[in-house]
């Protein structure tokens, strides 16, 4: 399998066409926004869109209004998501009027965090310093009320314009049936559950220029 690179277009015609758009990326559960795909979006964007990377709040419904009180501020035009980031991602796109490009979306977190309670490690540094955390009982019935309405706010205007991209080599989120009953696109890549840095340039990347594209021509 070949990446999914697009017809071919200079860096030069990137930028005028992005014109400096704003992309929200939202990391996966274990994760920051220093981890690899995170870092290989902001390299790969570099001078032709600004790409944010915060860390998000363990806790689903802090992390939901950290997510959306950064969209009323920051506009930006495009959600990248993966794993728990792209839960996230599908729940608010709809809402708030961004396309999403959910990447290895894990729609049902609580069975992912009732298999590891305890103390745990985050996976990359985070600006608070903090990198230890707990799964206890209370965060896993957080996640599943939010669980039980994550499509309740699915409409017809977005079944094309938020997209799913999974990993074939995925052992931890085989949920793409589940997608393509809410959504239409769905990509498939040769990777794991957490892209390495090449497959983010050669996958994520031309399928978020795609997106912005079409969302700008559709402005």
């Amino acid at each position: 399998m070949t990446a999914l690179y697009e017809e071919p277009l200079s860096h030069h015609t990137d930028k005028e066409e992005l014109r400096m758009k704003k992309i929200l990326f939202l990391h996966g559960f274990y994760a920051s926004g220093q981890c690899v795909p995170a870092v290989a979006l902001r390299e790969a964007f570099e001078g032709i869109a600004i790409v944010l990377t915060p860390d998000l709040p363990m806790h689903p419904k802090t992390a939901v209004s950290f997510i959306r009180s950064l969209i009323d501020s920051e506009k930006p035009d495009l959600l990248i998501g993966n794993s728990c980031g792209s839960f996230y991602a599908q729940m608010v796109a709809p809402v708030v009027g961004i396309p999403a490009l959910l990447g290895n979306p894990h729609f049902q977190m609580t069975e992912f965090l009732k298999q590891r309670m305890g103390e745990h490690q985050y996976k990359s540094p985070r600006k608070d310093g903090k990198q230890t955390f707990v799964i206890d009982e209370a965060l896993v019935e957080e996640f599943a009320e939010m669980e039980a309405i994550q499509f309740n706010n699915c409409n017809p205007h977005f079944k094309d314009r938020i997209w799913g991209l999974f990993g074939e080599k995925d052992t931890l989120a085989h949920f793409e049936p589940i997608f393509l009953k809410h959504y239409h696109k769905a990509f498939h890549f040769p990777g794991g559950h957490t892209p390495t840095a090449d497959e983010v340039r050669n996958w994520y990347v031309p399928l978020a220029k795609k997106l912005l594209r079409i969302n700008g021509e559709s402005e």
